[in-house]
């Protein structure tokens, strides 16, 4: 059995949760919080037996798409800058980061 742990931006979520019970992939949705743009994002973990990884790998690549967007960055304390000078700064954003785990035991009580 393998766990696949898939890491999606708030704007991905529905159109995975809706692309998982058309595929009848079962999934438990995390809320969860990013570190470089600090924006609220969602943990899906899915467990699922090894001949299916490729399967729900499929939907999320299907579901999820990244695109470029343009977000605020402050500048660092520089005499020459104003504090609270924003820049511009092109990022790419969206998508999905997916782990494949092995799982030792499943147990269902």
């Amino acid at each position: 059995m393998k766990l696949v742990i898939a890491i999606v931006q708030e704007r991905g979520k529905q159109k995975l949760c809706d692309a998982f019970v058309r595929e009848g992939v079962p999934y438990t949705k995390l809320d969860s919080f990013g570190g470089f743009l600090r924006e609220r994002n969602f943990t899906f973990l899915i467990g699922v037996e090894e001949a299916e990884v490729d399967r729900v790998l499929g939907v999320i690549k299907d579901a999820c798409h990244v695109a470029e967007r343009f977000v605020n960055v402050v500048n660092a304390p520089n005499p020459q800058i104003p504090l609270l000078s924003p820049n511009l700064v092109k990022v790419e954003s969206g998508g999905a980061v997916a782990f494949v785990v092995d799982v030792d035991g499943f147990h269902r009580f």
